[in-house]
């Protein structure tokens, strides 16, 4: 079983996908056909509309921008037009199974002014291209409906060929027409959704730390309080009585101390700031419950973000060696290959790991999703199992070094 998880890619390209590859027209009427039927007949109405919107808009907008109203009027066509837009990818994703991103929205809450945001709407790209579909469209969707319409009663035997040929240009339509303006407009939509990504998983991390800090030190340094509380009011009564609470108000503040520690290991442990990844994941791997063999081959370090995101990835596959896959051995392997990072843990258990399966698997790949990372789940039944990560290489910069000497000096004080 492989999934995999990459923003190597892009999600969601227009192309010709496989999924959006209908299966060969036969003369059989099947659920495709007929979809395609609905979708052709449907053209002559919604091509009316947009020609008939677009006409309209074009012809107040430019006719008044002689006055102070026209370019805010042509400005407000262009997003009603983004709308159709919309509806039409809608109506070809259901339909005719084309699956194409939605454009990133125009940023027009942010700063700027009136007329900066003006004149971003007047030259969005996308609204122009949803404009020339729409104008060009209402010759297009009277042939489709007269021809379609037609070819129900008279060539009806052939017609799951000839919707085939008439989909198949509106699916290049939409596709050329209707998707994202470029490569970078792609990758803008992605960013917007990696950002989501980034966000969720720092809350999830804050509200754990929370947590852990509320049911863990927090209840200890509760009981310790108290403790000497009850001590220094015995102190002069009971000292034999008072000592053995000092005693063990003393065991409760080295339990509160550990606990400390593992939720500052558990955020960015001491280790990997002071030594790098080799000695972080060799730390790690002694906390296994099997033997790991770790192999890291870097002859520098990456930023601390990456270092921090490999560490945790391994971390994070460790732990789900020890629960779950029943191995007797694993292996850790870091290396960088050009400007990447990667990542390769491997053991000889039990197999069946899933991005789905409830084992962080998915926690894991978003988190590498986020920085333009990708992960690799080979995990037939019955093993063994193997996962890649791959992380974009970036190189350490003066303030991760200045960052990691004070964080050195402050263990040293310690």
């Amino acid at each position: 079983m492989t999934e995999r998880l990459s923003t190597t890619t892009p999600r969601g390209t227009a192309g010709t996908a496989a999924g959006d590859r209908p299966p060969p027209a036969r003369f059989a009427y099947d659920r495709h056909t007929w979809m395609e039927i609905a979708h052709l007949l449907a053209n002559f109405p919604a091509s009316l509309l947009g020609f008939v919107y677009v006409v309209t808009m074009l012809s107040i907008g430019v006719g008044l921008t002689v006055t102070v109203i026209g370019f805010p009027l042509l400005a407000a066509g262009l997003m009603g037009a983004r709308q159709l837009g919309r509806l039409e990818r809608a109506r070809a994703r259901a339909l005719l199974g084309v699956r194409v991103d939605e454009p990133s929205r125009l940023p027009m809450r942010g700063g700027g002014g009136f007329f900066p945001r003006l004149w971003m709407a007047l030259k969005d790209p996308v609204g122009w291209r949803t404009v020339l579909y729409d104008f060009i469209r209402l010759p297009w969707g009277i042939l489709t409906f007269v021809v379609t319409l037609t070819s129900l009663f008279v060539l009806w035997p052939v017609l799951p060929f000839i919707a085939r040929g008439l989909a198949n240009a509106d699916r290049a339509m939409v596709r050329g027409l209707l998707s994202p303006s470029d490569e970078l407009e792609r990758r803008i939509a992605e960013l917007e959704s990696d950002r989501g990504i980034v966000v969720d998983t720092a809350a999830a991390d804050l509200r754990r730390i929370e947590r852990d800090l509320h049911d863990g030190a927090q209840a200890r340094l509760v009981n310790l309080a108290m403790g000497l509380g009850l001590a220094k009011e015995k102190l002069l009564e009971d000292p034999d009585a008072a000592a053995a609470m000092v005693d063990e108000a003393h065991g409760e503040v080295k339990l509160a101390l550990q606990e400390l520690r593992d939720l500052a290991r558990g955020i960015h442990p001491a280790v990997l700031t002071d030594r790098g990844l080799d000695a972080a994941l060799s730390s790690v791997a002694s906390r296994c419950t099997v033997p790991v063999r770790v192999t890291v081959d870097l002859s520098e370090r990456p930023a601390a973000a990456i270092e921090g995101i490999a560490y945790f990835t391994v971390s994070e596959l460790l732990q789900n060696v020890s629960k779950h896959s029943r191995a007797k051995s694993a292996s850790v392997e870091v290396w960088r290959s050009s400007d990447r990072l990667l990542i390769q843990v491997g053991d000889d258990g039990r197999g069946g790991a899933r991005l789905d399966g409830g084992t962080g698997m998915k926690g894991l790949a978003d988190r590498l999703t986020s920085v333009d990372g990708l992960f690799v789940v080979d995990s037939p039944e019955g093993g063994p199992t193997t996962v890649t990560a791959e992380l974009p290489w970036r190189d350490r910069t003066d303030a991760d070094t200045d960052a990691t000497a004070r964080a050195s000096g402050a263990a040293r004080r310690r």
